[in-house]
């Protein structure tokens, strides 16, 4: 059942991307549609005048109108071929202007219309503009292609940016039903493109710590609310993002994509450290009341999920080192001290 949801999902998920893709179509074309109708109406407003000028009438302005859309295409109205000159011309120039203002731009749409691929990006955008309270991801490099594969492990939506086209990542992440797109993630309109404004998170795993700081800026400038998520380098520098910015900024292995994907689903958790070989970090974590580990008690969750709670609280209070018979209720607090693989699976089963 939970499968079949998501194909039907993904699959609501491109119809709606198709209309919104036509939309943007329709909006690329509405200059000649303009010009179009501009000539259709204006030339039935002369062609009705001219007719009374020169003693040949039609019944109304409407039927003017129509009399011009239907030489237009070519078609023989339903009246007798004019004899004066002037209303002669009418069937020989509205041809040409259909072609110069409709044609061309018609078979221009329907060209794009039924081969997307020709229009990647616009359709990719498309598609990421059916997204609401997503996650972006910036760069599909090592670091990024990790992250992108852990947050669809934990059913996140997600939207990808990533400048180099080429990258083997992105036939990968495409598959798994991502939208993924070729441009630059330092221009606004393209995170506009991502549908910022509606994401919850945005994650830059690029490997040049100032171009990811310029996203990250830009992406709290569009949408003030976005949780910011930062691959540098350099840990002073990101201790001041923290500081300064309220960043989560994290330092960048390989192995630490699965603290990047928890940090971007809104979860506190701190830069992984490595003891004896092992990446550890530590998360804080509200207990849900759907949490099929909510009422059970310390000793179960450790027991069951390999990790270590360090901190218990509840009503205000804090318990360091809890028990194993102390329970955890809805609503509780904990500080869970885990490798990533651990500290994902306890915080997506709690809903995070």
């Amino acid at each position: 059942m939970h499968k079949n949801f998501g194909i039907d999902k993904h699959r609501w998920r491109h119809i709606q991307a198709s209309v919104r893709d036509t939309g943007i179509l329709l909006r690329e074309f509405r200059a000649p549609l303009f010009w179009f109708a501009f000539a259709i109406l204006g030339g039935g407003i002369l062609f009705e005048y001219i007719s009374n000028q020169v003693q040949e009438p039609v019944g109304s302005l409407v039927e003017a109108i129509y009399i011009v859309l239907t030489v237009t295409f070519l078609q023989p109205p339903n009246r007798d071929f004019p004899t004066h000159i002037s209303l002669q011309l009418f069937h020989f120039v509205m041809p040409v202007i259909g072609l110069i203002f409709l044609a061309q731009g018609l078979a221009d749409f329907g060209s794009l219309f039924f081969n997307r691929k020709s229009r990647n990006k616009e359709w990719e955008m498309a598609v990421a503009s059916t997204l609401n309270n997503h996650i972006i991801l910036v760069g599909l490099g090592h670091l990024g292609y990790r992250v992108a594969l852990k947050l669809h492990e934990m059913g996140e939506p997600l939207a990808v940016i990533e400048f180099n086209a080429e990258a083997d990542t992105v036939i990968a992440v495409k598959n798994m039903g991502v939208p993924v797109i070729h441009d630059d993630a330092t221009r606004p309109s393209i995170l506009e493109g991502a549908n910022i404004k509606k994401a919850r998170a945005i994650i830059m795993a690029s490997q040049n710590d100032a171009m990811n700081l310029q996203i990250a800026l830009k992406a709290r400038t569009l949408n003030p609310k976005i949780q910011i998520v930062v691959r540098i380098f350099d840990d002073d520098f990101a201790h001041a993002l923290q500081e300064q910015f309220g960043f989560i900024a994290l330092s960048a292995t390989e192995m630490a994509a699965p603290v990047f994907a928890a940090a971007a689903a809104g979860v506190d958790v701190t830069n992984p450290i490595s003891v004896e070989g092992q990446l550890l970090s530590l998360a804080r974590l509200t207990i849900a009341k759907e949490a099929p580990f909510a009422s059970k008690t310390v000793g179960y969750v450790e027991d069951n999920y390999h990790l270590n709670i360090v901190v218990h609280r509840r009503n205000g209070e804090s318990e360091m080192h809890p028990t194993d018979n102390t329970r955890i209720q809805p609503g509780d607090v904990i500080a869970i001290l885990g490798g990533p693989d651990q500290l994902n699976r306890i915080l997506h089963e709690n809903g995070q």
